[in-house]
């Protein structure tokens, strides 16, 4: 029997370099040798792929690959590029297509994709370094639409990368500067009390077109006011599934969850993250590359429904092949 050749992109040149790793390493381990062929496609941090320790343009490097598990974690990975490289070398690939991909990434974008589409997220200012204005300028103008405290973000980073807490007005212009040095732009949300819950989605998975994993309710470390990088490298955040939401608040966050996978136009499969509050719950992003590390959330909610990283990564190379 011939196997499939399966390339696993890993690495990358993106603050999620190290977690991108983890779920390449995830991938390689959970694909059966009898059917797959995988080959590790190292990118380094200055963005050179690499296979078998050579150092090779991407076309080379693709070019006895039949398909390509993406493991890019944020950056190129996500923001379409990776993407487009793949399509011009005439590679399937899992994952969301470039503009999907790239679209989940922009969370100023992606916000107002969203709210256009009715689905409830927390309220929210953006700012750039192209907008005449200094930080107390933005500082006020926020505390004129929203009351503290608040969650400012890089508009262009996942796994919490670029997030910062201001607990007071006093606390906002230092912090906007600060994102706005660094990444460039700034999108500053209210911050949102409640419990914080993780879904997965899977297309076309046991004969539905959405299916979407059982929501899991996530318990944060003592002291800790959101899921921040350290909590994602070191695993100290606890994942509850089946979870205690009301049947009435699940329905609600699997809605929500198709609803938003749709509005972004994303392919193959996405994880969503929101915050639940008596109100009900609002949707904080979707990320359209599920991390799969041990530990992490999606593997876990694979294992509720008795399903597996394998069986989920063999039915992601099948809608490839489509």
């Amino acid at each position: 029997m011939t196997r499939t050749i399966v390339g696993i992109l890993r690495g990358g040149s993106s603050s999620e370099y190290d977690l991108s790793l983890k779920t390449g390493t995830a991938m390689l381990q959970a694909l059966p040798e009898e059917r797959y062929q995988v080959r590790d496609i190292f990118v380094d941090r200055s963005g050179v792929w690499h296979v078998r320790g050579i150092p090779m343009d991407a076309p080379r490097a693709l070019s006895q690959v039949d398909i390509v598990l993406n493991a890019l974690h944020g950056g190129a990975g996500e923001d379409g590029t990776v993407q487009r490289i793949l399509e011009r070398a005439g590679v399937p690939y899992t994952g969301s297509r470039a503009a999907g991909a790239a679209l989940s990434l922009n969370k100023i974008r992606a916000r107002e994709v969203m709210q256009e589409a009715g689905i409830r997220m927390p309220r929210a200012l953006s700012f750039s370094l192209g907008n005449n204005l200094t930080t107390a300028d933005m500082a006020r103008f926020v505390f004129s639409e929203l009351g503290p405290p608040y969650v400012v973000k890089a508009a262009g980073e996942g796994s919490s990368h670029g997030i910062r807490i201001a607990p007071t007005i006093i606390d906002l212009p230092g912090i906007i500067g600060n994102i706005l040095d660094a990444y460039g732009s700034a999108l500053v949300e209210e911050y949102i009390s409640g419990e914080e819950a993780h879904l997965g989605l899977i297309e076309d998975f046991r004969g539905q077109e959405f299916y979407v994993l059982p929501p899991m309710r996530v318990k944060l470390p003592a002291g800790a006011r959101f899921l921040d990088p350290s909590i994602h490298e070191s695993g100290s955040a606890r994942y509850i599934v089946p979870s205690a939401f009301s049947h009435e608040e699940k329905k609600g966050l699997i809605a929500m969850t198709r609803a938003a996978h749709r509005a972004l136009g994303l392919s193959h499969f996405s994880s969503a993250n929101f915050i639940v509050t008596k109100r009900g719950p609002y949707l904080l992003e979707l990320d359209s590359t599920p991390a799969l590390y041990p530990g992490a959330a999606f593997p876990l909610m694979l294992e509720t429904v008795g399903s597996s990283v394998s069986e989920f990564l063999e039915h992601a190379i099948d809608l490839a092949r489509r």
